[in-house]
């Protein structure tokens, strides 16, 4: 879990007001860093912080935000307890994911009991406090996504792909009726921390969700699944801007955001510069001596986390009942330093980037020890939403064993001791008050349409999904005035009605190319989306119309054009790829959209891990793999486990073979090894391969690192073999162990 940043300058008057007009998020090519004015209610730093469980009323009082900002409590113990997720359905009833079973003592006793529960909370009287709540559904293993669909309520537990629909048919606030909606059969076992999340229905009508390669589309009630080719990346947290781009978050990775250049679907893009080295710092306004990666992650200065380590939760803000300068940036939670980063979100000639709002400072960041925020929302109400576990202990039992660091800080604080609270808080801003509840679940559809083009991305998402989910035709002739600008509507409006066409059936040829000569850049990037059912069907018209676009002013739409392009089977289309690309010299988003499209095929084609690999190196597995099976098998074995004789030690967990040192492979492989291995004597010392070339040798070692080891630097290259053996050019009899490597390596 973990990530994000932001704040704003001296506020003008007109930022009172709230306005019409959606913001739009991806307009400037560079970023604005917001200036500091945090309150100054609580210190810049606290030394010695209590981790004693404070009361909501405290915890309130603990936070350090920009001057303007403040957080109010939408819930909290004993109304909700561990809560992880929210969700809202159409008229913002709010169902929480609560974890009751997650780390109830330092080494995660009777975490998998199935205890755990979706509570239903409603505010009555629309004052932005839950005042009513009701156990809807009781008895899970760790529920841990959910997503909801008109009146049902999809969930997915821990340990499980299966998902099923909940839905309360008279109306007590609990569930009643279960079906399943995704039923795949199998077990997901593993550490809850890298399993799945997600289920975020997009933009183009898709339900995403981390971890696995697959996304979902809702047909008839049940999930239809597709596969992603080169995955989907990411761990705990999912969220999508106004354009459907998805940014994910890895905390094992320790990377606070990722595969937001291009969708998943495409293959994976990632630029070193996307965002700097810089903004991996992050700012507590604490000690946090309660961390996973020990001392190396702590600043020796002040005891502080010095970088992410547990991203999470995080969300692209689309509301309108904040500054709008705010809309658009990226939050992302370290429940780790016990903060929340803010990151403004800009455009590079087409590249994505981030960059921290502020110098060395949180958006937001806590004095209080449990404050755990592991999930954000943008509201109904047009406000932002955290979702706070509220406890001692952050991390699962894996890292919190006897003879980790964190124990010992986790005893000697009594974290463990903070279990069973829970709080969900509102971010509000002086002088905007909140929006209106919202009803769509009894409102007529053509009202829905009108939701389309509303200010706050959460209203035109849930129009948008509960059309569909209706399936109401009678709409479509109004939808497709607003898609070709008949009617007037804002870009996002006009996106907002061509998807929602698209998720309807009722989307035809003559939109699509009407959409690829609007005035703004995001809804020409849309139609050419929308134009590859088309491209399949090797629509000759609408490949030519493509072409139209290929010196567009946006690189946005022409990185789409070389993606979209994939799908047709017409040479003419790659050959249209490759001007693209020639009429962008230096560009590289639209470079590298071609090489990440070649990868996924290779993917495709391979596999996921071989698919992987560059070619030149998949080219030495696949020709090493043929000369391992014909001449290694005899004494290391068809699964390098070695055979019940001991002719050759087992390559399987070998430290030679995994080492990220090559050099050490290459000089057994040149000249031989002799001597005991591991502590066991084999009868038969690793004869000389040095008269074999270079490409062989390599391909050798390619396959039995890939096939064996680690899959970490797996290419030998014939270029690393003839450096060694020009090293060793004077060598005539084997290694031994002690030559080659130092005692506590072996």
């Amino acid at each position: 879990m973990k990530k994000t940043i932001w704040l704003s300058s001296v506020l003008a008057a007109s930022l009172l007001a709230v306005t019409c007009q959606v913001a739009r998020q991806n307009a400037p090519n560079s970023v604005q860093t917001a200036t500091s004015q945090s309150e100054q209610t609580v210190p810049a730093f606290t030394e010695n912080p209590s981790p004693a469980h404070l009361t909501p009323e405290q915890s309130l009082k603990s936070f350090r935000l920009p001057k303007g900002y403040h957080l109010e409590l939408v819930a909290s113990e004993p109304m909700i307890h561990e809560p992880v997720a929210v969700a809202w359905d159409g008229n913002a009833r709010m169902y929480v994911v609560e974890m009751n079973t997650y780390m109830q003592d330092v080494d995660g006793s009777h975490e998998h009991d199935p205890t755990s529960r979706v509570m239903l909370l409603e505010d009555t009287n629309n004052d932005g406090k839950m005042d009513k709540s009701s156990v809807f559904i009781d008895k899970l293993l760790l529920p841990r996504m959910l997503l909801c669909v008109g009146h049902e309520l999809l969930v997915n537990e821990t340990d499980t792909y299966d998902i099923y629909s909940y839905k309360d048919t008279n109306g007590d606030g609990v569930a009643d009726q279960k079906k399943p909606v995704f039923n795949p059969g199998k077990k997901a076992p593993g550490n809850l921390e890298h399993q799945r999340s997600g289920l975020d229905w997009n933009l183009d009508n898709w339900i995403y969700v981390t971890v696995d390669p697959v996304r979902f589309r809702y047909t008839g009630g049940v999930l239809k699944a597709d596969t992603i080719p080169s995955g989907s990346g990411g761990q705990w947290g999912l969220t999508h801007d106004n354009y459907g781009r998805l940014y994910f978050s890895s905390a094992g990775g320790e990377v606070p955001a990722l595969g937001f250049q291009i969708n998943p679907i495409y293959g994976r893009m990632e630029f070193s510069d996307q965002y700097s080295q810089e903004f991996n710092a992050v700012w507590p306004i604490i000690k946090t001596p309660d961390v996973q990666g020990g001392v190396q992650r702590i600043r020796p200065a002040d005891t502080t986390l010095n970088h992410f380590t547990a991203s999470c939760g995080q969300v692209v803000f689309r509301g309108d009942r904040l500054p709008t300068d705010l809309s658009g940036d990226l939050l992302i939670s370290e429940p780790v330093g016990r903060l929340i980063r803010r990151a403004k979100v800009g455009n590079v000639a087409g590249k994505t980037t981030l960059e921290n709002a502020y110098q060395k400072e949180e958006f937001i960041a806590s004095t209080d020890m449990n404050f755990r925020v592991v999930n954000m929302y943008t509201g109904p109400d047009g406000c932002l939403y955290l979702v706070d576990m509220h406890r001692g202990i952050i991390q699962e039992g894996n890292w919190t064993r006897p003879d980790s660091y964190l124990r010992p800080q986790i005893t000697r604080l009594g974290l463990d001791k903070n279990i069973q609270h829970g709080r969900i808080y509102r971010l509000v801003h002086d002088g905007l008050k909140p929006g209106p509840k919202p009803q769509m679940l009894d409102e007529t559809s053509a009202k829905l349409v009108s939701y389309l083009d509303h200010a706050n991305g959460w209203w035109r998402d849930n129009a948008q999904k509960e059309l569909i989910v209706r399936n109401d035709q009678t709409v479509v002739p109004t939808l497709k005035t607003i898609a070709t600008g008949q009617k007037p509507a804002s870009d996002l409006g006009r996106i907002h009605a061509l998807w929602t066409l698209e998720g309807l059936n009722a989307l035809d040829k003559t939109i699509v190319l009407k959409a690829l000569t609007d005035e703004d850049a995001q809804v020409r990037k849309t139609a050419v989306r929308l134009s590859e059912p088309y491209l399949k069907q090797n629509d000759a018209t609408l490949l030519a119309r493509l072409g139209d676009l290929k010196t567009d002013p946006s690189f946005d739409v022409r990185t789409q054009l070389v993606l979209s392009l994939s799908y047709s089977p017409d040479s003419k289309a790659r050959t249209l790829a490759q001007e693209i690309i020639t009429l962008a010299p230096g560009n590289e988003m639209v470079a590298r959209a071609q090489r990440s499209l070649d990868k996924n095929e290779d993917v495709k084609k391979f596999g996921r891990r071989l698919g992987s690999l560059d070619e030149i190196d998949r080219k030495l597995v696949l020709n090493g793999s043929t000369i391992y099976k014909s001449l290694c098998t005899t004494c290391h074995g068809p699964d390098g486990k070695g055979l019940e004789s001991k002719a050759a030690p087992p390559l399987v967990d070998s430290k030679r073979v995994r080492n990220r040192n090559k050099d050490i492979a290459i000089r057994i492989l040149l000249h031989g090894l002799s001597g005991p291995i591991d502590g066991q004597t084999y009868p038969d010392v690793m004869p000389a391969m040095g008269a074999n070339d270079d490409e062989w040798l390599a391909s050798v070692l390619s396959y039995i690192r890939y096939e064996f080891g680690s899959n970490q630097g797996v290419g030998v290259r014939p270029a690393d073999v003839k450096a060694v053996r020009e090293q060793t050019a004077g060598r005539s009899k084997a290694w031994t162990l002690d030559e080659l490597i130092k005692p506590d390596q072996k």
